[in-house]
């Protein structure tokens, strides 16, 4: 067979993205890589499954690529991740363009499955297996800026949030061996990365299932140590989960950012109770109110649902005055999406769409006003920032508060001779709701 260029889209989460550089690593050798779609010969698309939203978006980007077999040179169009893992072979049926379709457990069966179906241009390929033990890991070829890496910790999840399909598609809740994770952070501090993400559907809750504990704080530590990895950031933390021993490690640890990010969803106990959430509205406060008080200038981002079953008035005026009295840092809003397959979708006291939408609106406005006040206090203050790049006369990075893609970013301007993946200090002296202005500076004024 021929040599071939392949091209992969990746949508949905960074747990996403992560397997879809895990694909590209099975891709066979002897063909190339490509990141233009247009010149593949084989497109791979990564679908996410998660709410509707991103059940479109992934149904609409196979139609699209699927008119690149008459309007250039895709010959195949090959499909996986949760969507196919959700819905299996009734999503081939519904779209006659797939031609591969691999579930989340079966990455390696691409390349067989690619020259199966290039030999045989009228076959199709289908292998979607469920498990609730394996794990993908090993060899990735990075997708991020070569700087930034995510790791993931374990797989599947077992909180079993009423709104939620992820048990479902992944599986029971899988920790990695603290060995692995540490050689993986190796490899990716030998190519180039400074700064790793650690991700999980919930990583507060990693190593209860294989060391009978949560092992978080040491795994945090153990990955502190590689030679290397100058910033640990830590994403998905149940709050209800937060312990002293994570809180001590996040305080104590330099190289951990003093950023945490917990998906509260809510704060009604009522609301909190339907949504098959273990924590409740007193234990969410008490830990957020912990955390600021042993964790000097400590950043906290979460996540809310607007509209879940039974959310009425006086529910969504709770959850606002949550938001105006805890003033998070980050704040993202998401309308509630009805689900097949979920216990919440059955509910009665579905909430109107036109409800949905005005209440996330409104608490996007509110936030947007804090988080103006939140960057107000910054001008002045110098934080160390990781260069990303350059936009016209603007170089532009990250520090410690910002997670990549989702939090904003810090412009600033040098005289001097920069390089993307290196770190400078910059004084900030102006803002806007989501980003910094500042300069480079020589030393930190506060």
């Amino acid at each position: 067979m021929d040599k071939l260029k392949v091209g992969l889209i990746s949508l949905g989460c960074d747990k996403n993205r992560i397997d879809s550089e895990i694909i590209l690593s099975h891709i066979n050798m002897d063909n190339t890589i490509v990141n233009n779609p247009k010149e593949a010969d084989v497109i791979v698309i990564n679908t996410c499954g998660f709410i509707e939203s991103a059940k479109q978006e992934s149904i609409d980007t196979i139609l699209e690529m699927s008119k690149y077999k008459e309007r250039f040179s895709c010959k195949l169009i090959v499909v996986t991740g949760c969507l196919t893992q959700r819905y299996g072979k009734e999503l081939m049926e519904l779209l006659p363009e797939i031609d591969i379709m691999l579930g989340v457990n079966d990455y390696d069966k691409l390349n067989e499955s690619i020259i199966k179906c290039m030999e045989d241009k009228n076959s199709k390929f289908y292998s979607c297996n469920y498990s609730d033990s394996s794990i993908n890991e090993g060899k990735r070829i990075l997708t991020t800026a070569s700087f930034t890496a995510y790791l993931r910790i374990a797989e599947g999840c077992d909180n079993f949030c009423t709104y939620c399909i992820i048990p479902k598609i992944r599986g029971k809740y899988r920790s990695r061996n603290i060995e692995n994770i540490l050689e993986e952070a190796k490899n990716l501090a030998a190519q180039g990365v400074k700064e790793i993400i650690l991700v999980a559907q919930d990583t507060t809750r990693y190593g209860i299932d294989i060391y009978g504990q949560k092992m978080l704080p040491k795994l945090i530590n153990e990955i502190s140590k590689v030679e290397g990895i100058q910033w640990i950031r830590i994403l998905y933390c149940y709050p209800e989960e937060i312990t002293d021993e994570l809180i001590d490690e996040i305080a104590n640890n330099d190289k951990v950012c003093k950023y945490l990010d917990i998906p509260v969803q809510h704060i009604s106990d009522d609301i909190l109770k339907l949504m098959g959430r273990r924590g409740r509205k007193q234990e969410i406060i008490n830990n957020i109110n912990k955390l600021r008080t042993k964790v000097d200038g400590i950043v906290i981002r979460t996540s809310i649902i607007v509209g879940f079953p039974g959310e009425r008035e006086e529910n969504f005026n709770e959850l606002k005055d949550f938001i105006k009295e805890i003033k998070f840092d980050k704040l993202g809003v998401f309308k509630y999406s009805q689900e097949e397959g979920t216990p919440a979708a059955e509910m009665k006291e579905q909430v109107d769409e036109g409800i949905k939408q005005k209440r996330e609106e409104e608490l996007m406005m509110l936030q947007q006003t804090i988080s103006k006040d939140i960057n107000d206090s910054k001008i002045n203050r110098a934080y160390e920032v990781i260069i990303e790049g350059k936009e016209k006369e603007a170089w532009y990075g990250r520090s410690r508060e910002m997670a990549p893609e989702i939090d904003g970013l810090i412009y600033f301007e040098s005289d001097k001779k920069l390089q993307v993946g290196t770190m400078v200090k910059v004084k900030i002296t102006n803002s806007s709701e989501y980003d910094l202005m500042g300069v480079v500076c020589n030393e930190f004024s506060k």
